[in-house]
């Protein structure tokens, strides 16, 4: 049996993770602005997953984070072009080389239930092998313009059903879809 996958993210007005170089300065000012410290269902979300797997822009990204954003949880770290990880990357990180839906088998079988799927090129790749469960938006009322987009070319229309959709005080909004198959 494989993990359920969710995908908790952040998307520009104009539908952007970053912009193009990978920065989220867009994202850093507009958590800078919001007046109040909510997390935005985050800590809620993060406590239900096992293991996060993420792309190795996404990882360059985080691991410069400090503190490590993600305490004792396993991360996995995608990439087909590195044959170690940085020294100094938590011991908590590892590399795989694996296809999303042998990946998901393998951590299935380890125990794993529910992972978490970061990166637009990773989830992106895991949408396309239908292998997402359930995606949450935080859409940023902000326009940038171009960068790193969510989502990319589907072979065929993908449906969703609307979970829940709220808005916040920071202008905020932020739905969680289910993805039929």
């Amino acid at each position: 049996m494989r993990a359920r996958c969710s995908v908790f993210i952040a998307t520009s007005l104009d539908g952007f993770i970053a912009r193009p170089d990978g920065s989220i300065d867009w994202l850093d000012r507009a958590n800078a602005r919001a007046t109040t410290s909510e997390d935005y269902g985050y800590a809620r979300f993060f406590a239900s997953v096992d293991a996060l797997v993420m792309g190795r822009k996404t990882f360059d990204t985080v691991r410069a984070f400090d503190p490590w954003p993600y305490a004792d949880k396993p991360v996995i770290v995608l990439s087909r072009s590195l044959s170690t990880l940085p020294e100094g990357t938590p011991a908590t990180a590892s590399l795989s080389a694996e296809e999303p839906r042998a990946l998901l088998e393998r951590l299935g079988r380890d125990g794993v239930s529910h992972v978490y799927i970061d990166g637009g090129t990773t989830v992106q790749r895991f949408i396309r092998e239908g292998l997402v469960d359930a995606i949450t938006i935080t859409t940023i009322p902000v326009l940038i313009g171009q960068g790193r987009p969510l989502f990319a070319a589907l072979a065929q229309d993908l449906e969703l059903t609307l979970i829940e959709s709220r808005a916040f005080e920071s202008g905020f909004v932020q739905s969680t879809y289910r993805l039929d198959r």
